[in-house]
């Protein structure tokens, strides 16, 4: 696949040279309050692709399967324009999440996403969570022959573990690692990024704004409705009002450096090693440009270094996810984390 070239600073993502900052675009269908219009989010995604932004990241999961039927409408007409990336084995079905490794599972699921995104091939497909009743060698044997038959273009994993990541690696190349990771959410540097150094993965990072608690624009936890915040921990009090005043912290030191917020976050994101691609997410085309603008900005180290003084080890109050989501995350625990457990 050759994409077109961008003003933007591209990184290595399974053989394709990607902008360094892309899009993640869970939040024009799904969990975070309410979605934008189809009129809007279409606009945004088109836009998106005009200013640089050159690989689109969605999921079976996201809206339950609305998210790539909007990508379809959206940009299907500009599919040579980006590097198209899905995932399975999470799914929404019939309102209810879930979670199903098994390979017939998997070649259903690239079926329907593949309907629904009006192509006949997917760049990047993922798993989007272990399935820990399959052997992961199953599960990506079943991606093994997808790509095979050419429905797919490269395997990838998603919140998973160092070691899952080499069991899966020892059957066929893994090109993207994808998993939660700012500067409030360090659960990466336990052994993933090693490992995906070690082993010539790229690192894709969601969240890279802490869920918007590093864009500078939560202020209290009125969110609305179905909000997946409203139940993380991190979010509820008195978890809330103490990581409120790191995130505070944090804006001001973004004041001091004439930068956004965001900015910072994304910009920090990128400057922990060469191999990571941040995907944020937004419903808002002031915030897209602003956040792809970050992939210009070269942080000096005190900067770096002060960001990590406010989210020292143990710094921020509360596990990121309840405790019925977390036992579908494979990725490390920290320290504090498993002291908490």
């Amino acid at each position: 696949m050759t994409l077109p070239s961008t003003p933007l600073p591209t990184r290595p993502l399974g053989g394709i040279a990607v902008s360094a900052i892309s899009l993640g675009c869970m939040n024009l269908s799904h969990a975070y309050d309410v979605s934008p219009s189809e009129e809007d989010a279409i606009r945004l995604l088109n836009h998106a692709l005009d200013i640089g932004v050159t690989h689109l990241d969605s999921a079976a999961l996201y809206g339950g399967g609305k998210n790539e039927t909007l990508l379809a409408k959206a940009v299907g007409h500009r599919r040579q324009d980006y590097h198209l990336a899905s995932k399975c084995v999470l799914d929404l079905i019939d309102g209810n999440r879930v979670l199903d490794g098994r390979p017939e599972t998997i070649a259903g699921s690239l079926e329907r996403s593949l309907e629904r995104l009006n192509t006949d091939y997917i760049d990047l497909y993922y798993m989007h969570r272990l399935d820990r009743n399959v052997p992961i060698e199953e599960s990506i044997g079943a991606l093994v022959r997808a790509k095979e038959a050419g429905k797919i273009g490269a395997i990838g994993l998603s919140e998973m573990s160092a070691a899952t990541v080499r069991r899966a690696h020892a059957v066929h190349p893994i090109a993207a690692v994808q998993s939660e990771y700012s500067p409030w959410v360090r659960n990466p540097e336990v052994a993933v990024l090693e490992a995906c150094r070690d082993l010539g993965i790229a690192f894709v990072a969601f969240s890279p704004l802490a869920r918007g608690m590093l864009a500078g624009s939560i202020t209290d936890t009125n969110f609305a409705p179905g909000d997946i915040r409203i139940p993380m921990p991190r979010f509820q009090e008195p978890n809330f009002s103490h990581n409120l005043e790191l995130a505070q912290r944090f804006n001001a030191l973004a004041a001091e450096l004439d930068i956004a917020p965001a900015q910072l976050s994304l910009a920090w994101v990128l400057a922990r090693a060469p191999g990571i691609i941040a995907i944020p997410g937004t419903r808002s085309i002031a915030h897209l440009e602003e956040n792809v603008a970050a992939a210009h900005l070269s942080l000096p180290a005190d900067a770096i270094a002060q960001v990590d003084a406010i989210f020292a080890p143990g710094a921020v109050a509360g596990p990121r996810y309840p405790a019925g989501p977390q036992t579908q995350i494979d990725t490390e625990l920290l320290p504090e984390e498993t002291a908490q457990a």
